[in-house]
């Protein structure tokens, strides 16, 4: 009962869509409509301007601490790494926008430093350093999705461990939502950020 009531809670948490609400509340528009009409971090940025696009980075990063701690309360060491998993999945998959949000880039990074912070300051400065060196948002983001399991691996020296198996499936689920940006990458069509 306790795992099915975190799954349900996290999923819930990861449903909060603080690019939408925000969109809708301060410029009356429906951020999947906008931009590349994703409902994350980077769409807010680029459509609704840097206070939108900080204030939604702060709150995604913060639900996913807040499903972390939701999740150890509920279950103990356990329930942080389904509190993790599913507040991501909710963010990317909302029932309540009809399945349409984000990349769960920024949610995952409140998840990791909540798990382990040395992992997270590690991806996240991993992250950043691709982004300010190509200016692309998206391949920091895979970059950091795609080496947080090897990194894990390094820090506790074993795949036996919730923390391994919690950063490949975010990392499988972080890939997947980026396929249509990895095809621009590719092609060369990916817009770059403004700094």
């Amino acid at each position: 009962m306790k795992v099915i009531l975190t799954i349900i809670v996290s999923y819930l948490i990861g449903n909060f869509s603080p690019s939408y609400f925000l969109g809708r509340f301060f410029m009356k528009k429906d951020i999947r409509k906008y931009g590349s009409g994703n409902a994350g971090t980077t769409n807010a940025l680029r459509v609704f301007g840097k206070k939108i696009g900080i204030l939604t980075l702060a709150l995604d990063i913060a639900k996913g601490v807040f499903a972390v701690l939701i999740g150890y309360y509920l279950m103990g060491e356990e329930g942080r790494y389904i509190g993790a998993i599913f507040v991501v999945l909710g963010h990317n998959w909302p029932v309540l926008l009809k399945f349409k949000g984000g990349k769960g880039v920024a949610t995952s990074v409140g998840v990791l430093i909540s798990l382990n912070w040395k992992l997270g300051l590690i991806v996240l400065a991993l992250g950043i350093i691709v982004i300010v060196f190509t200016k692309y948002v998206s391949l920091g983001s895979l970059v950091g999705s795609f080496f947080a399991p090897l990194i894990s691996l390094i820090l506790l020296g074993t795949t036996r461990s919730y923390l391994f198996y919690t950063t490949l499936i975010l990392a499988v689920s972080s890939i997947f939502k980026h396929r249509s940006n990895i095809k621009r990458l590719l092609d060369g069509s990916e817009n770059k950020l403004k700094f």
